[in-house]
């Protein structure tokens, strides 16, 4: 009666924690599931990546705030508002001169940002590979994995920030010339076609976001070269332009708070940047690219993984031919090492309904035969659990794999005798 109480007391403390089931329904089951475990588990780990990203990022802010403070003071400097003709002093025409003062201003800016994307692309490596590696669910140490993905994935990540950097210049250069020539007295055709060169630069600039975006998720997983990754990130921009749209928005709305204009929320926006921007990107956008690749590529690809970091709902093995839970490289492990004895059937859970006789101190024959009975009622109900529970589909699904294995070695052996050939089958030592 004690131990039945222990037992009672044991389970009221420890909670469901403790059994099977609870700890199957706790595994992320989809890539919503996934990021909310990665951002509120590893959200320490989250801050030193985006720490360590935002260091490299540093000339780039710097060009982006001397810029922005050269174009306050020209604004200030310039009576660009005034009455030009009423009072005192006199001013030369000054029509167009904003319009030149942009281009100049914005000239220095994104060349500047051109040149410093080759340091924000040290970053842009190493914080790519480690919330890569979070959203596979493999172990980190930031810092190591983040200079390792720098080693790995810098030639990548400068390409597609040369690629993106160079084409924001482009184009802004065009619309800051398109507006300069508009005020300076272009006719009626010639504006409408300014505007149309604006419309698409804009358009290029949108369309090489979303490429720049692509080009990161697929060089971190795949090995591949520039003007590959440069066609593939665009058939996967224009494949899955509404989801591209969508997650693109939820992965870079923090930085939208710059453009509120408001100083509280750009003291915001300055706090997200600093500790947890960047690295939220990331994380939204490769968990995102993950699931595509998992839907449209890695299933046709020999040897890939799918599915990483995403468990069966069920919580069955990854034998029960549920493409889910990477269960392509868990079955080539499982096989390859045998049937297991301790997978291939039923076993009971622990638990406390069952107690084993504890002999007293001072026992007699009686107490030593309900040792033996208390030992073979554990037995009895092992066998009835395996009995009841041997149809279940994981179990059903993991002994089909191996017998159609022994099958398909015995049709190979039979086929070798047959040409007079000694058929050797290869090592499988029994996996316990």
């Amino acid at each position: 009666m004690a131990q039945q109480k222990k037992g009672f007391i044991t389970r009221l403390l420890e909670g469901k924690e403790k059994s099977e089931e609870y700890a199957r329904s706790t595994l992320p089951t989809n890539r919503w599931q996934l990021f909310w475990d990665i951002f509120k588990g590893n959200l320490g780990k989250l801050v030193k990546v985006n720490l360590l990203t935002v260091v490299f990022f540093i000339p780039m802010i710097a060009v982006i705030v001397i810029c922005a403070m050269v174009a306050s003071t020209s604004g200030q400097l310039y009576p660009f508002g005034a009455n030009v003709g009423i009072g005192y002093p006199a001013f030369p025409a000054l029509q167009g001169q904003a319009e030149n003062l942009a281009l100049q201003n914005n000239f220095v800016l994104f060349l500047g940002i051109f040149i410093t994307s080759a340091a924000a692309a040290v970053g842009l490596s190493g914080g790519m590979y480690v919330i890569r590696n979070m959203v596979w669910t493999e172990g980190i140490f930031v810092a190591n994995d983040f200079w390792r993905g720098v080693k790995l994935n810098f030639k990548n990540a400068l390409q597609t920030a040369l690629f993106f950097t160079g084409m924001l210049f482009l184009c802004k250069m065009m619309i800051d010339v398109s507006e300069l020539a508009i005020a300076g007295n272009a006719s009626k055709a010639q504006t409408v076609w300014l505007r149309i060169s604006q419309g698409a630069s804009y358009l290029f600039i949108t369309i090489s976001a979303m490429m720049s975006l692509w080009m990161v998720a697929l060089g971190v997983n795949y090995n591949m070269g520039f003007f590959t990754l440069f066609k593939n990130s665009f058939l996967m921009t224009i494949g899955t332009f509404p989801q591209t749209v969508f997650f693109g928005v939820l992965a870079l709305w923090p930085f939208a708070l710059f453009l509120i204009g408001n100083s509280f929320f750009i003291v915001i926006a300055v706090i997200l940047t600093l500790l947890l921007s960047l690295s939220y990107a990331l994380l939204v956008w490769l968990d995102f690219a993950q699931w595509v690749f998992d839907k449209f590529i890695n299933p046709k690809i020999s040897g890939a993984k799918v599915g990483r970091g995403i468990y069966n709902k069920d919580g069955s093995s990854a034998l029960t031919g549920d493409d889910s839970a990477a269960s392509l490289e868990y079955q080539r492990i499982i096989l390859s090492h045998g049937r297991s004895k301790l997978v291939a059937r039923p076993i009971k859970p622990i638990d406390d309904s069952i107690q084993v006789y504890e002999l007293p101190q001072s026992f007699t024959r009686e107490d030593l035969q309900r040792l033996r009975d208390s030992k073979q009622q554990i037995v009895d109900d092992s066998e009835a659990y395996a009995e009841e529970h041997k149809n279940d589909l994981r179990y059903v699904e993991y002994n089909r794999q191996f017998d159609e294995r022994e099958r398909a070695l015995q049709e190979e052996e039979d086929k070798k005798k047959k040409k007079g050939k000694k058929f050797k089958p290869p090592k499988n030592p029994q996996g316990e």
